[in-house]
């Protein structure tokens, strides 16, 4: 029976905002600049993600306007494609999320470390937090312990309250940095490698509208207000980082943004003083918290579900009676995050890996728009999500997302040769599972 309940334009609007607005915002900024030759790469960078986010939004809601399923992009692939791509691409999809909940870890441990400045604490260390709050966190989770929404709206409230913060540094110019000048003279080639490095930061701050493909169903008058609703969405979410983005400009200044790390924790102590940016370090470390729990409840069922269906062994169905929690699918997530925490340690390291791993992901789930449309003609005009300026959006999409994809490779090909090998193993492994698994019912 389905629920009568559906999301108007204000509720979906804020659903898209508090998809995007996650952690990111306060480390990636210095990785793009530090990737950035020149002001006007770094700012193009921040307006280009915005607007493939608005395109990646668009499509994702269509596509699930039009194959609206639980199990989300595992059926989807399934369908559009072939088991074996739909079992590879979630896999990787699982990768990039350990992955992604372990570079926010480092973000919350390099923000918590300033509060010890004279213990010389360095990047060993921060992996050594990092794993200690997964562990904390996956001890907690085996007891079977619920993150309520109220936690969630109000670690919501702690992070906007934090960028408010921030952006209110700008009514400070006596704090503003003196600029220096950069004598970078970039050619065209320069300039276009330069901005596909700077969005692999920037992709990942701005990850998460890809989510919308969950709602498709669920909102009020979906062809008037989808497409409204992520518009107004992402806009407030632009507006909001390029706020940051200038705040964290004129207060650090372009050069010296290279070189800081935690460059939120730098403005605040510069316009606030020291105290209240370590007040600021410790609700940032609370608020990574909160979302390494989020992401230790969910990924855990995405492989319950996997094994229920019998894309993974039928250990990961295994379960606590009493608690009803996912120990093996737990077990496993938790040891992929600490796995890939040693395994990069830097936050830099891991995310090139996690946005590779995305790009893939981005790129085959966004391209089934255009197969769903082929076998779902039917559905049209039947006051579904129907995106217009189509296939433009989806093309451009894809096109950004292979773009930084190359550039990755490019950039640092042993990571791209890492995620290609990821995915072909997972494929292998697709087939021999499956093969074991026909056997024993042959005989």
């Amino acid at each position: 029976m389905k629920s009568t309940q559906k999301l108007n334009l204000f509720s979906f609007t804020m659903i898209v905002v508090g998809l995007v607005i996650g952690m990111g915002i306060f480390r990636t900024a210095a990785t793009s600049a530090k990737d950035a030759i020149a002001p006007s790469v770094y700012f193009t960078g921040w307006l280009l993600g915005g607007f493939v986010a608005l395109c990646g939004a668009l499509t994702y809601a269509e596509i699930g306007s039009r194959y609206p399923v639980t199990g989300g992009y595992y059926k989807v692939f399934s369908y559009a494609y072939h088991p074996s791509i739909a079992f590879g691409i979630n896999c990787i999809i699982l990768i990039s999320n350990a992955a992604s909940l372990s570079a926010v870890a480092l973000i919350g441990s390099g923000y918590i470390t300033k509060l010890f400045p004279s213990y010389g604490l360095n990047d060993v260390h921060k992996a050594l937090i990092s794993c200690v709050a997964i562990l904390i966190f996956y001890f907690i989770n085996l007891m079977g312990l619920k993150m309520s929404a109220k936690a969630q709206n109000f670690l919501m409230i702690i992070k906007i309250g934090m960028i408010v913060v921030l952006i209110s540094a700008l009514f400070f110019p006596q704090h503003y940095a003196v600029q220096q000048a950069v004598t970078t003279t970039a050619n065209p080639v320069d300039w276009i490698q330069s901005l596909g490095i700077s969005l692999i930061a920037v992709s990942f701050t701005y990850g998460g509208y890809q989510q919308t493909i969950n709602f498709g169903n669920e909102v009020t008058k979906p062809a008037r207000n989808i497409p409204r609703g992520i518009f107004i969405g992402i806009t407030i979410i632009i507006l909001l980082y390029l706020l940051v983005n200038m705040s964290y400009y004129n207060i650090v200044g372009f050069n010296n943004m290279k070189g800081e790390k935690e460059i939120a924790y730098v403005v605040i102590n510069k316009v606030f003083g020291k105290q209240s940016a370590d007040i600021f370090s410790f609700f940032l470390f609370f608020g990574v918290l909160a979302y390494v729990n989020a992401l230790l409840m969910s990924n855990p069922r995405v492989m319950y579900a996997m094994s229920d269906e019998g894309t993974l062994p039928k250990i990961f169905l295994k379960h606590n009676e009493r608690t009803n929690v996912q120990t093996v699918s737990l077990t496993v997530f938790a040891a992929m995050c600490i796995i890939i925490l040693f395994f990069a340690q830097t936050f830099d390291k891991i995310l090139n890996f996690t946005i590779f791993l995305d790009c893939f992901g981005m790129v085959a789930s966004s391209a089934t728009i255009f197969i769903l449309r082929k076998r779902t003609k039917h559905l049209d005009n039947t006051g579904i999500y129907k995106m217009k300026l189509f296939p433009l959006f989806p093309l451009i999409f894809i096109a950004a997302y292979a773009f930084v994809g190359i550039s990755i490779a490019i950039k640092d090909w042993s990571t791209a040769a890492t995620g290609i090998g990821v995915l072909s193993a997972f494929m292998i492994i697709y087939f021999l599972f499956r093969r074991k698994t026909s056997t024993h019912v042959q005989a």
